[in-house]
């Protein structure tokens, strides 16, 4: 095998569909878009979810839910991820430089998931009640 005798499998490339260029190709006069109107022509589409000037249903039914700004830019950590890191004290920021948390975050809440065994004190970070009094258990405390 050679660079220069490498070509496609059989059947890989199909030649290009050349409407318009006569009857005797199958594909002539009209190209293939029938006869006259909207979809013949040049660009010829309707908007997704055009019902022809009837309201659409998108439109007819109502609006619900609600889906926070904050959810992106907020996330969550275990007592279990806390336990692991190599400092005691842990803030934003250094979350963020640890890699533990993505740089587009602003709030995080430390949650009660595992356990926790040696002393961290939490620096402008939120949590839960249950990861609080377990923090305060080992010897730690949340500075919010």
């Amino acid at each position: 095998m050679r660079l220069n005798t490498l070509k496609p499998a059989p059947g890989a490339h199909k030649p290009k569909r050349r409407v318009g260029r006569g009857w005797g190709s199958g594909i002539g006069k009209n190209g293939g878009h029938g006869n006259k109107g909207q979809k013949s022509r040049g660009r010829g589409k309707v908007a997704i979810g055009f019902e022809g000037g009837q309201m659409p249903l998108h439109r007819r039914l109502p609006k619900s839910g609600f889906v926070s700004w904050r959810k992106q830019y907020s996330e969550e950590i275990r007592l279990s991820q806390l336990d692991k890191l190599s400092v005691a004290e842990v803030s934003l920021e250094g979350l963020k430089d640890l890699g533990v948390i993505g740089h587009k975050i602003q709030f995080v809440k430390v949650i009660a998931t595992g356990a926790i065994n040696k002393p961290i004190v939490l620096k402008g970070i939120r949590a839960t009640a249950g990861a609080k009094a377990l923090i305060e258990a080992a010897g730690g405390q949340v500075l919010a």
